[in-house]
């Protein structure tokens, strides 16, 4: 039985097309035009006028916490739910990560808990160097409120938009927010080059700059002249050739997501315990992945039972993601609350959300969760 993966890239015969466009150019290397355009038409797709086209979206986050200033021993202030990378990324500059819980509104960074936080750095006199705020599973946080707060310490803000590509806050794009804001476009995004991501920012100077530190850092001389470390992380003209294909289809992705986000409600809108991550009223998310919340009391089940028996079935659900401050390699960190997050983690479930799943994957998904213990039981068949 073919297993239906998370969230599985989804690519066709445009794909295909300006890959063989790319190859037959022989502009294989870390640069080319394809990789000017998709800095282009990505930068342009997120609201803000400059791109830089990297290996990674961890990548972009280290880059973007140098460009602000951030220094070995200083303190960056990072939504506590997340993927690790996010948090890691403030390790590659030398800092401290300090972790701010979640909202259950959103699941996002709480402005609350990240007022606290900021009070109490400014009443020890020490400022945090930057704030990473995450736009979780495809929806934008609450930027109105984050953005003042930083505004009013003098912090600079850095959107970790890896999982929102396309989403949107009161009308202003996933990427358009604070300073600079990171892409991803992993294998398993709304969008995908297979690895990679994108460093926007309304700034040239900081994109400039980018480039060069992702590009060894080097001078323009005839020899190889460095006057400062740099990194090796340019996306390459093949994959950028994949992205813009993919970017071309990005609506239409988004769209074939909300619409299994609308099979789930349809399916699971008579089980009890089972309810879904909010959709946050100051914005439209993406879509990028289904999440649920179990309650076992009420579900006949928990998370684990749960994915277990989607495994069994050779479906693919994953916990959603396991609070940073909870992590061993994070144990000791200062945090600024943490229950709202590790209650998400204990009762949270990511169900398959590819843009690709079709109709007889949907039946077996189906099928799968009419047959778990507690549907039956509390449910029926």
């Amino acid at each position: 039985m073919k297993k239906i993966y998370l969230s599985p890239p989804d690519v066709g015969p445009r794909e295909r097309e300006l890959l063989l466009d790319a190859f037959d150019s022989n502009w294989i290397a870390p640069l080319g035009p394809h990789v000017d355009a998709f800095e282009r038409e990505l930068a342009q797709r997120a609201g803000v006028a400059h791109g830089a086209a990297l290996a990674s979206g961890t990548a972009a986050l280290h880059l973007a916490l140098h460009l602000v200033g951030v220094k070995p021993g200083g303190e960056v202030l990072v939504s506590t739910l997340t993927f690790a990378a996010t948090a890691f990324a403030a390790t590659y500059a030398g800092a401290e990560p300090v972790f701010i819980d979640a909202e259950a509104a959103s699941w996002n960074m709480d402005p609350g808990r990240l007022e606290e936080e900021l009070k109490a750095c400014a009443g020890r006199g020490r400022p945090p160097a930057a704030v990473i705020c995450v736009d979780l599973y495809g929806q934008c946080a609450d930027y109105d409120a984050i953005e003042a707060l930083c505004a009013r310490y003098d912090v600079p803000l850095i959107e970790d938009a890896a999982e929102a590509l396309g989403a949107s806050y009161k009308g202003r794009p996933a990427g358009s927010f604070g300073a600079l804001a990171a892409f991803s476009f992993n294998g398993n995004k709304i969008i995908t080059t297979s690895g990679g991501g994108m460093l926007v920012s309304r700034r040239e100077d900081w994109i400039v700059q980018a480039r060069k530190l992702a590009s060894q850092a080097r001078e323009p001389a005839p020899h190889y002249e460095h006057a400062e470390i740099g990194y090796n992380y340019r996306l390459s003209n093949l994959l950028a050739a994949l992205g813009r294909a993919q970017l071309e289809g990005l609506d239409a992705k988004i769209e074939k997501r909300r619409r299994v986000r609308r099979f789930y409600e349809g399916l699971l809108a008579g089980w009890p315990g089972v309810s879904f991550m909010p959709d946050a009223p100051h914005g439209v998310s993406n879509g990028w992945l289904t999440c649920v919340l179990i309650d076992p009391a009420a579900a006949g089940g928990d998370r684990e039972d749960l994915r277990r028996h989607l495994e069994a079935a050779q479906i693919e659900a994953r916990p959603v993601w396991k609070p940073m401050h909870l992590q061993p390699v994070f144990q000791g960190k200062r945090r600024r609350g943490g229950a709202v997050a590790e209650g998400l983690f204990e009762r949270g479930l990511c169900l398959p959300s590819g843009s690709n799943l079709g109709a007889e994957e949907l039946k077996r998904i189906e099928g799968a969760l009419r047959a778990f213990p507690g549907w039956k039981a509390r449910v029926g068949s």
